[in-house]
């Protein structure tokens, strides 16, 4: 089973699509629906096997001011108004389309940053400093945006967004700290180090995979019947997230 995650875990790039065109196809075949239930499971699952191994005393100390408002400034100051922009050029005609684009570059991956920064073996204290930021901080200014740029106003469920918080961050940082104190018990600092550590974050692999898998075929019957509209859709959000990558980096 180890071989198997890690080898997932491993080739990522190649198993991501894979999961994508078989959540199209089990989408495109079958009622999916009662695969919402899954979504709750699975971003628990992709986030508590990278919390096991985190130092919680790191993700309340302080010493990353800069790298936190560098990426606060990028979320909020720069990367809207260039997806403002963007939907003025391609989507003038589309104002759904266009509010859209400009939701997705306010509103940040939430579990799925923290699993990526564990898979590219980042900084996941700072990760989850972002992530629980970002998601407040948009939450609170996504009406203003929406208001203020394309004259639409936006309710932002607050309430759900707080307990989304909660379900994805801050109960599996709970039972991953737990969960890290009992094996140490157990097995013993050395062992722990030495053997279980590094097999956790593999975990993770399977949640993020599954959430991937779930959200095309949730949305696979729209996928199938209008496919022009997806790849309408590809060359503005490539050029969006290439510029908030270059930048960022």
């Amino acid at each position: 089973m180890w071989k198997v995650l890690g080898f997932i875990q491993k080739h990522l790039v190649w198993s991501v699509p894979v999961c994508m065109l078989a959540g199209i196809m089990m989408g495109a075949l079958v009622n999916p629906s009662a695969l919402k239930a899954l979504i709750v499971p699975l971003t628990f699952l992709m986030v508590y096997p990278m919390m096991i191994n985190l130092q919680v005393q790191e993700v309340l100390s302080g010493g990353d001011y800069k790298v936190q408002l560098v990426t606060q400034l990028m979320n909020f100051g720069i990367v809207p108004f260039f997806a403002f922009g963007m939907g003025r050029v391609f989507f003038a005609d589309q104002p759904i389309v266009a509010l859209g684009l400009l939701l997705a570059s306010l509103l940040p991956t939430s579990g799925m940053t923290i699993s990526w920064t564990g898979f590219a073996r980042g900084n996941i204290s700072a990760a989850i400093k972002m992530t629980v930021i970002g998601l407040i901080l948009g939450s609170v200014a996504t009406p203003f945006y929406a208001k203020w740029l394309m004259g639409t106003v936006v309710e932002i469920p607050l309430a759900g967004i707080f307990r989304q918080i909660v379900i994805i961050v801050f109960l599996p940082m709970l039972l991953g700290f737990v969960t890290r104190v009992s094996l140490i018990r157990i097995v013993g600092e050395r062992q722990y180090h030495q053997n279980l550590k590094r097999k956790f974050p593999a975990f993770s692999t399977l949640g993020v995979l599954g959430i991937v898998f779930v959200a095309m075929a949730l949305k696979a019957k729209d996928i199938v019947a209008n496919p022009m509209v997806l790849l309408s859709f590809l060359l503005p959000l490539a050029i969006l997230y290439a510029v908030n990558f270059l930048l960022s980096t």
